[in-house]
């Protein structure tokens, strides 16, 4: 029998996949969220993002980097970028705080023998990774989320929209293992991967809704 836990947990996923239904989610044009093979692009959206705005900021720094720097796809290709013209210039950023972030978490990736973003996906999934990013300074259990999501696994961000969905869902949770558990469990009860159900969700608050078919998965 499943534990007091699970079911509250149920509970509030069924609340969350209700809301979400009577706010069109099944007649929106929801596609597979992309993920990205490039190294560096990912790494520098996932230290960027937070606390910006992601069309305006993020976004075409990301897209600049794709075209720019096609040789930091893979790590060493990204190191020898930052020792030959430095963390700013990649990322086209000054404040040192992200720049920070950015460089001690390419050296950490590298130290543990990351190459690639398929390197990545299998690093992410041991038990110890997530331990180690959230050593990082400025590095939470959303960034790590989030940069699995990047690079195609199937997790839940819980951001400022995800908790605000949650909330007029009449779900209100301040913990974030026990949100992302119960948004994950709505996802499912959705049939929807749950990497596109926050993507459905960001792009809810982000961009205004014309019509429930204009959703531009990033």
């Amino acid at each position: 029998m499943p534990s007091a836990a699970v079911l509250e947990s149920l509970s509030r996923a069924r609340a969350i996949a209700n809301y979400a239904e009577r706010q069109g989610v099944s007649l929106s044009a929801i596609s597979r969220r992309p993920s990205t093979s490039h190294m560096g692009a990912a790494l520098a959206d996932a230290i960027l993002q937070s606390g910006l705005n992601y069309h305006a900021v993020v976004r075409p720094r990301v897209d600049r980097i794709l075209t720019v720097y096609p040789e930091a796809a893979i790590v060493s290709g990204l190191r020898n970028i930052l020792k030959g013209r430095g963390a700013s210039e990649f990322l086209n950023w000054r404040h040192s705080t992200k720049i920070t972030r950015f460089v001690c978490l390419v050296a950490l990736l590298e130290a543990d023998g990351v190459e690639c973003v398929v390197d990545l996906r299998s690093w992410l999934g041991r038990r110890c990774a997530r331990d180690q990013l959230l050593e990082l300074h400025g590095i939470g259990p959303k960034t790590y989320d989030y940069i699995c999501c990047l690079v195609g696994m199937d997790h839940i961000a819980v951001d400022r929209h995800v908790r605000t969905f949650a909330n007029e869902a009449g779900v209100l949770i301040s913990a974030y293992d026990e949100l992302q558990v119960a948004v994950s469990f709505a996802a499912d009860l959705l049939g929807l991967a749950r990497r596109d159900f926050d993507a459905w969700i960001w792009h809810r608050f982000s961009r205004p809704m014309t019509s429930p078919a204009q959703y531009e998965l990033f």
